[in-house]
């Protein structure tokens, strides 16, 4: 089975952040709007440039140099100190959205991650979730992201340094001489300054030239690095996507509907549809959930959220969609409905489940029909059965299991 590998890197992440930051706690300028760096403190005369607005860079401020150098290309340009506990939250923030999709995430720097998606798709094209995270993340966390897909982490990573910002860039293996070996030398992973010049002298200029070194002639010279080198060149990584995996706290869905909706009855089919993906997933970490909410946003982004808590635990898509639905009928006043999620928290292992006298009969078959449902979708895929009141709109869902 072919990998299916996303590489999600954050563009201009220390301005991005504290931007948000900033316009979080109640400021009106987004400093990614005017000239702008993220450096050390100026007045103490040291400090070099982390970060920089786009409109700095049209002043032809680099980053690296030293702060007083970017304040004599741009006498206003405004300058701000690194904040790393800021930078740190909306670290965390991106990793929590990304652990919606497969918990096998890496976080390979505080502002870029590596997902293996491979197990979690479930008859969903890559691509497609790729632009979903990228939407997600503008919408729901206020900064943009590139996103690489590929079936390799090194095809990934170099998917993702093409065009930014706030691009999706695929980079298959069929790809690799249109899109990468045409790049100079310099823009392969892995390759430094030091090595730069022995490859020169070697007149290998682009990637396609490393490419097509004999790879023994490479090993040769760079010893083991020159055949980490020939591979990469080549589009080849084997390397494995390094996670630690722990049990989510809590399972959820949303979507942005492609036209608002004002009919009760049509959200509760889009809500039917994100519980029958919410609880598929739940079950699949043989998870059970004890507390249910549901989330509605109106075409004018008011936010209303309600929680209840179940009277046992369950992952039950009858019983959780039931909870679902009664909450919807509390909140809905009757304005019209762009957005729409469920989520379920407080949750237990399966094993952990302690006997209710609320159960009966009719639940136990329905977690039984659960089970085989799962069973049809896992070996014939996730759209090949279905539940009637769902049929309308689970294609258009945004599952993220």
């Amino acid at each position: 089975m072919e990998r299916e590998i996303l590489h999600v890197d954050v563009n201009n992440a220390f301005l991005s952040w504290l931007a948000v930051y900033k316009l979080e706690c109640g400021e009106k300028l987004d400093i990614r709007t005017i000239p702008s760096i993220i450096g050390g403190d100026e007045k103490q005369r040291h400090g070099i440039v982390l970060a920089k607005s786009n409109l700095a860079k049209q002043f032809g401020i680099k980053t690296g140099e030293p702060l007083y150098s970017a304040r004599k290309k741009c006498p206003t340009i405004k300058i701000y100190e690194s904040n790393f506990k800021v930078y740190r939250k909306y670290s965390d923030m991106l990793y929590k959205l990304l652990l919606e999709y497969s918990y096998k995430v890496e976080r390979f720097s505080i502002d870029e991650c590596f997902v293996d998606m491979t197990e979690f798709l479930n008859g969903r094209r890559l691509i497609d979730v790729a632009y979903e995270i990228s939407k997600r993340v503008k919408e729901e966390l206020k900064f943009t992201v590139n996103i690489g897909v590929a079936h390799n982490k090194l095809l990934a990573k170099m998917a993702s340094d093409f065009q930014k910002p706030d691009r999706v860039h695929t980079l298959y293996e069929k790809e690799i001489p249109r899109k990468m070996w045409t790049l100079p030398i310099s823009e392969l992973f892995m390759v430094g300054r030091r090595t730069l010049p022995k490859l020169y002298n070697m007149n290998v200029k682009t990637i396609e030239d490393l490419a097509k070194v004999d790879k023994n002639l490479l090993i040769k010279k760079f010893g083991k690095f020159g055949k980490t080198m020939w591979e990469y060149a080549n589009g080849i990584d084997e390397s494995e996507v390094v996670y630690t995996y722990q049990k989510p706290k809590c399972v959820g869905n949303s979507t942005t509907v492609s036209q608002d909706i004002n009919d009760i009855e049509k959200i509760e089919e889009v809500l039917l549809a994100l519980t029958e993906h919410t609880t598929y997933r739940l079950r699949k970490i043989k998870m059970l959930c004890n507390v249910v909410s549901v989330q509605l946003r109106t075409s004018e982004f008011k936010n209303y959220s309600h929680q209840r808590k179940l009277d046992f635990s369950t992952n039950s898509t009858k019983e959780i969609f039931n909870a679902a639905k009664q909450l919807v009928r509390q909140l809905y006043k009757g304005e019209p409905i762009r957005l729409i999620g469920i989520r379920v928290d407080n949750l237990c292992e399966e094993d952990e489940k302690q006997i209710s006298i609320f159960e009966n009969n009719d639940t136990k078959k329905q977690e039984k029909l659960d089970k085989v449902v799962d069973l049809i979708k896992d070996k014939y895929g996730y759209e090949t059965i279905t539940r009637a009141g769902d049929m309308k709109h689970t294609k258009n869902i945004n599952r993220k299991d």
